[in-house]
């Protein structure tokens, strides 16, 4: 039985904005481990189901794809936001926090 794993990705570095981080995205587990080609010596692994990625709209439906294709599945919850109030006024308060 194949195990996978269901997250929301977190925004890379190179982005500003959520765009790409708003669907949920089913991996598989990898089943062997990864070692070097003995001909290019690039790491690899004998299985190809470590490379599938599928991206779903809503947690429920990636969670009703793996029920129905029988995955045993882990569920890893985003982290909350916590928007920070910014204001450029505040850059010029006498008595803000110098840090």
């Amino acid at each position: 039985m194949a195990l996978a794993r269901i997250y929301r990705p977190s925004k890379t570095a190179m982005q500003s904005g959520r765009g790409q981080s708003r669907y949920w995205l089913l991996e598989y587990e990898p089943a062997t481990r990864r070692e070097p080609d003995p001909l290019m010596g690039w790491a690899s692994a004998q299985d190809t189901l470590n490379e599938v990625k599928l991206r779903f709209a809503t947690l429920d439906d990636a969670v009703a794809f793996a029920g129905k294709h029988g995955l045993e599945y882990t569920v890893i919850e985003p982290h909350a936001r916590t928007p920070k109030a910014k204001s450029y006024a505040d850059n010029f308060r006498y008595d803000r926090v110098r840090t």
